[in-house]
């Protein structure tokens, strides 16, 4: 398992999907989910990584995404209030 250590990253980002958009990249039509993160860096995620947040109202929430080094995703969580 990864150890956190100077290499990883946390970004924090905000997603507001509807259940009709995320049907795009849910059937393929999209591969990827870009984001602009707090700090003002660009992120793009791989579509699939975000099926575990779906609800009946699509993908909301603010998240926080780990990536390595080489800014592969290692992690991504939905951050609660």
């Amino acid at each position: 398992m990864y150890s956190f250590d100077e290499a990883m990253r946390r970004l924090y980002f905000s997603l507001n999907i509807s259940p009709q958009d995320y049907l795009r990249y849910y059937r393929g039509a999209a591969a990827r989910v870009v984001a602009r993160t707090q700090d003002g860096r660009t992120l793009s995620l791989p579509a699939a990584r975000l099926r575990p947040f779906i609800t009946h109202a699509g993908i909301q929430g603010r998240f926080c995404a780990t990536i390595d080094a080489e800014n592969r995703l290692i992690t991504l969580e939905r951050q609660t209030d």
